[in-house]
């Protein structure tokens, strides 16, 4: 008989599978394939022109906002440039085999698309909070850009923000490779100070370790959100452009060293995306698995972006949705692959259950012998803390508008609990309650883009009219 957290970890596994499959695939696949028609293929059209904005604020007098746009691209990528690009690429392997890797490339670019719309649709629709203080995001969207009958649509996507931006896979997997890198069996088992813990609660020592890691990580975490969104923005500014460069110069290395296997490797991908031996649900399958983990990795379409560009210091709503595009590109589409490479090149993904990061350390132990796990968990510490940072933004905002802004501190407070409970959960209940949510986070932002789309249309032919 399945004990009664068993049966909870059942159900959510069940729901998040159904949900997060063909509805969701539809959802993000089909309606990024369609803003990507109907923006004229902006995102491989205006890419360069993206990349040159770069950096270069709007100087419009009198814009609202609290952060540059460019701290809000860095934000942004701060919050899906995480343990989605590492964990995420290495779940999405163990389900589908190195076709889901396509798949993701595929999301990337809709995804591109779709978050134009989303940066463009941000700034044309902010709305005030109960402080007075200009605010974006989907919530705001709605009852700006739609009216205010629509409200029960903004407060059901604010109640899975809650949920949704919790830093539970980033918590849980932080702690999943602390554990793996620094520790062995015998070592926890023999520990003095986690049979203390043990012995005080009921838990096991592996339960007391990760307790512990959790209760660290918290620590950490409380030093740099309690600062607010000025402090988040200025420091995933310095942080994502060094990390970014940091995994590229490790993967590299184990790309060059490895040289002769990577046309094999690229060969394997796409002969995986369009293998047809296993017949079209073999085929549907290992789709659904590549785009599922992309969108929780580029979070295009699900509505998180938009709480941050919507904070950008610009009145010109086409300038930030091609700032937003370029997110899309670096987490799902040139990070994603790196790790993809790593893992394919000298990993082992035909593993029993759901693995995450510990597979993509085995392979950097295996690419750069002595050293590559070590070099693996600083890039860890970067991703994991810059995506747990932005994330606890985006709780606040969605507690701003469903409590007003007197009572956004609080979810500070629960942000921060929940990531010791993250810590202590199994992967693939934390995988299933970030899965859920992000699905249906996704659905009222979805019916707010395709709404909106014609006037960001309209936008668009002005903008790039002059």
């Amino acid at each position: 008989m399945q004990s009664f957290t068993d049966t909870i970890d059942t159900i959510i596994t069940t729901v998040s599978d159904f949900v997060c499959g063909y509805p969701l695939f539809v959802l993000l696949i089909g309606g990024g394939l369609f803003f990507l028609i109907y923006s004229g293929f902006a995102p491989l059209k205006y890419y360069g022109r993206a990349i040159k904005l770069l950096g270069k604020d709007d100087k419009s007098d009198g814009a609202d906002g609290q952060i540059s746009s460019f701290e809000a691209l860095m934000s942004t990528i701060a919050a899906t440039v995480g343990m989605g690009n590492i964990a995420g690429v290495a779940i999405a392997l163990t389900m589908g085999g190195p076709g889901a890797i396509f798949w993701m490339w595929v999301s990337a670019v809709v995804g591109m698309a779709t978050k134009f719309f989303e940066g463009a649709s941000a700034i044309m629709y902010r709305g005030k909070d109960s402080a007075g203080e200009t605010q974006g995001g989907t919530m705001y969207m709605i009852t700006e850009g739609l009216g205010k009958k629509w409200k029960p649509m903004a407060v059901f996507f604010s109640v899975m923000g809650l949920i949704g931006t919790l830093s539970i896979m980033q918590a849980n997997q932080l702690t999943e490779a602390i554990m793996t890198m620094f520790t062995t069996p015998e070592s926890i088992e023999n520990s003095a100070v986690l049979s203390t813990v043990g012995a005080t609660f009921g838990w096991s020592n592996v339960l007391s370790f990760r307790f512990l890691s959790g209760v660290i990580i918290c620590l950490i975490v409380t030093m740099v959100v309690i600062g607010g969104i000025k402090r988040i923005a200025k420091i995933s500014a310095k942080m994502v452009p060094l990390m970014v460069v940091m995994y590229f110069l490790i993967v590299l290395y184990i790309i060059l060293t490895n040289i002769h296997v990577v046309p094999s490797v690229f060969e394997s991908i796409f002969e995986g995306a369009f293998n047809l031996k296993a017949g079209l649900g073999g085929l549907a399958g290992v789709a659904i698995i590549g785009a599922r983990r992309a969108i929780q990795i580029n979070e295009a379409g699900v509505g998180t972006a938009s709480m941050m560009h919507g904070a950008s210091k610009t009145t010109n709503p086409v300038r930030e949705g091609l700032n937003a595009m370029i997110g899309p590109s670096i987490d799902s589409g040139f990070l994603c692959t790196l790790t993809a490479l790593a893992i394919l090149i000298k990993g082992d993904y035909n593993v029993e259950g759901v693995k995450g990061l510990e597979i993509v350390l085995k392979a950097f132990q295996a690419g750069i012998p002595g050293v590559g796990g070590y070099l693996f968990m600083v890039v860890i510490l970067f991703f994991a803390f810059s995506t747990m940072f932005s994330y606890s933004y985006y709780g606040q905002k969605c507690t701003n508008y469903l409590f007003g802004a007197h009572n956004a501190k609080w979810y500070n407070y629960f942000y921060l609990l929940m990531i010791v409970v993250a810590a202590m959960i199994p992967l693939h209940a934390a995988v299933g309650i970030i899965d859920l949510a992000y699905a249906l986070m996704a659905v009222p932002t979805m019916i707010t883009l395709f709404i909106l789309a014609p006037r960001v249309k309209k936008a668009m032919r002005e903008y790039f009219s002059k």
